[in-house]
């Protein structure tokens, strides 16, 4: 059989111009980067391997910038395919809408029968906007399978509109955009539990977040990125992508509740790698933060963090640490002063007092708190909170013989609640 050649287009521009080797060509990418501003954009020897094989991956926003400037030729002409099909439109196989770039710039195709001109009036961005900012609302309140497909289907009509407008309307359109991918990966990552395609959807909002060239958008989807890794212990890749996200934060002004809701990302990934002490002083950084303040405002987007969100942060690593006391006073506390509408997060406050009674040695008060959150889960479903409850299940094996935990087996394997997770 013949062997595969890879992207022979690829290969024979490189070779034109000049780079014999993938290195070589890796770290002149890198340098041209370093020109264009780019300067956290750093390509290695094996994304260009990637690049040059039988099927390469479409290169994201800024690499394909890159490319073009320093090969001098269309990214469609180097061999790449665009993942959305060559009629312009998505593959079954695929769920999500890619973002496109500028045209001319990183040598898109037009779509077969549409011409490159803008076609949407200046209300497109603020209509698009508008159901951006709804969506954000209704998170809170609607069933995750029901929201879900809804913000998905939104954002394909995004990716339509880019190429339909111009000018401060198409950021407008890549904001929102960035901002409804966001929102796709969140339930994707918190309510589903589905990480792998948590981090395939949030690639595509720092796509759009690079198209809107929002760097306190960007940081926030790279900051959600690191929860992906460091909740299965990989410390390494969890900071790495922390460092890109205060270093997109560092570009604009950014607000103290922001950079401390940096602090926090951060530190429940150090706890969930076992860094219990380093978490804690990351939260202890992120009250003073937000103690001292500064005058800038918070994005209108990020309503997932508060001073109450904190302190349930502060509490979970409280708990696995091992500080029971201090982490029952701070749980309780983070219920007395969570505002109303935050019924996802009180799921996930009653399952970490559950367990901080469990290892207290008090079955019963666990069960209790417990059945608080299955409760609220009946109402509006959360795999995170419904987690917080599994780990506490688990703790209380040394009780299962005890009416209480009887009872809350009766109710965590319900029809419903059975039903509802086994299929996810």
């Amino acid at each position: 059989m013949p062997r595969p050649t890879g992207n022979v287009r690829l290969k024979a521009a490189r070779v034109a111009a000049g780079f014999n080797s993938q290195q070589d060509l890796a770290d002149a990418l890198t340098k041209a980067a370093q020109r264009l501003g780019l300067r956290g954009l750093s390509i290695g020897v094996r994304q260009v391997r990637r690049w040059e094989s039988e099927s390469p991956p479409w290169p994201q926003p800024d690499c394909q910038r890159v490319l073009v400037h320093l090969l001098g030729q269309s990214v469609e002409s180097l061999g790449f395919t665009p993942p959305w099909g060559s009629d312009g439109t998505q593959p079954d196989r695929m769920r999500r809408t890619p973002v496109t770039g500028d045209a001319a710039a990183v040598g898109l195709s037009v779509v077969p029968g549409r011409t490159a001109a803008t076609t949407q009036p200046a209300t497109a961005g603020v209509d698009f906007e508008a159901v951006t900012r709804s969506h954000r609302r209704l998170y809170w309140s609607v069933s995750p399978d029901k929201l879900h497909p809804a913000v998905i289907a939104h954002a394909a009509l995004g990716c339509a509109l880019l190429s339909e407008t111009s000018g401060s309307t198409r950021r407008t359109v890549a904001t929102a955009l960035a901002e409804s991918y966001l929102l796709a990966g969140r339930i994707e990552f918190f309510d589903r539990r589905e990480p792998s395609s948590a981090n395939d959807t949030l690639l595509l909002a720092l796509q759009a977040a690079g198209e809107a060239d929002d760097p306190l958008l960007g940081s926030a989807v790279i900051a959600h990125m690191a929860f992906i890794p460091g909740w299965v212990g990989d410390r390494d890749t969890a900071l790495e992508r922390m460092v890109a996200a205060r270093t997109y934060a560092r570009r604009v002004p950014a607000s103290a509740e922001f950079l401390a809701w940096l602090d926090a990302v951060e530190a429940e990934c150090e706890t969930r790698c076992g860094n219990t002490r380093t978490a804690l002083h990351l939260i202890g950084h992120a009250e003073d933060v937000i103690t001292t303040g500064n005058e800038h405002a918070s994005p209108e987007w990020m309503g997932w963090f508060s001073p109450a969100r904190l302190a349930a942060f502060k509490g979970n690593t409280q708990l696995i640490a091992g500080h029971l006391p201090q982490a029952r006073e701070t749980l309780l506390r983070v219920l007395d002063e969570m505002p109303v509408g935050e019924d996802k997060q009180r799921t996930v406050v009653f399952g970490d007092l559950a367990a901080v009674e469990a290892a207290s040695g008090n079955p019963q008060q666990a069960c209790e708190y417990a059945a608080r959150a299955l409760d609220q889960l009946a109402l509006t479903w959360y795999a995170t909170g419904m987690d917080r409850v599994r780990e506490v299940r688990r703790a209380l094996i040394p009780n299962q013989r005890e009416p209480c935990v009887r009872d809350l087996d009766d109710r965590l394997y319900g029809w419903s609640t059975t039903l509802s997770a086994l299929s996810r």
